[in-house]
């Protein structure tokens, strides 16, 4: 029997910032970074450098934590001209254990929501990031049995999302995909084809910030994630 073409089978689901809090963690762990290296510049010249280097290093660190403590061990010795003390060293690797065993607590909303989807679609985490940290943090949310299916990529851009939508799902065009990141989880979703709901936090890492598409049918910004079962609803209901 083939599926109407309104019809939403799948929904994906970004985890960072979407479910749980994380950007917030890397900004305090920038500013702990930005004191220890205070003597040598200040704050925005320090940020600046730490910019760069995880720009640099996301192609072979990928996302997280872990490669964002080895950028910042880099920046360390460029701004010390290789002189990095041992004490920074280990204050710098201490952050960095710090933000991979935080707590994770969900975002207000979200368990209600998910569970409601759950009943109704094929719900898939779809997060970048660092496959063992990702999954202790899905397992210490307490979520993972909402989820169909979990995908820890590397990227997302539309490829990714019509093989994610194509194997857990019935193809990009009958799937939704929400999230806070308009650069990674709504404009390459749209690009494949499937519904972007974006859900703002009220901190975006640079890195993540884009322009919203202008007047495209299939996306919507909704104040929480609350709202997103019911705009789910009215798509197949149209």
């Amino acid at each position: 029997m083939q599926v109407p073409a309104h019809t939403v089978t799948t929904v994906g689901v970004d985890a960072d910032d979407t479910l749980w809090h994380c950007e917030s963690l890397f900004r305090l762990t920038h500013q702990r970074f930005v004191d220890l290296l205070a003597e040598h510049g200040d704050a925005a010249h320090i940020e600046s450098q730490l910019a760069a280097t995880e720009k640099r290093n996301l192609r072979l660190y990928g996302y997280g934590a872990k490669g964002f403590t080895l950028s910042m061990i880099e920046t360390a010795m460029e701004l010390t001209h290789g002189e990095v003390s041992t004490r920074v060293i280990r204050e710098i690797l201490a952050a960095g254990r710090e933000m991979l065993t935080e707590p994770v607590e969900p975002l207000p909303g979200v368990e209600h929501a998910l569970a409601r989807l759950s009943e109704r679609y094929r719900l898939i985490l779809i997060t970048k990031g660092d496959l063992l940290h990702q999954e202790q943090k899905l397992a210490s949310s307490g979520l993972g049995d909402l989820f169909a299916a979990v995908e820890i990529v590397s990227e997302k851009d539309a490829g990714t999302y019509r093989r994610v939508f194509d194997r857990h799902g019935t193809g990009a065009d009958q799937a939704v995909m929400a999230g806070n990141s308009m650069r990674s989880d709504i404009l390459p979703a749209l690009e494949a084809g499937s519904w972007g709901a974006l859900i703002p936090y009220p901190l975006v890492w640079a890195h993540e910030a884009a322009q919203a598409p202008a007047d495209h049918p299939r996306y919507v910004e909704l104040d929480a994630i609350s709202a997103l079962p019911d705009w789910i609803d009215q798509i197949s209901a149209s």
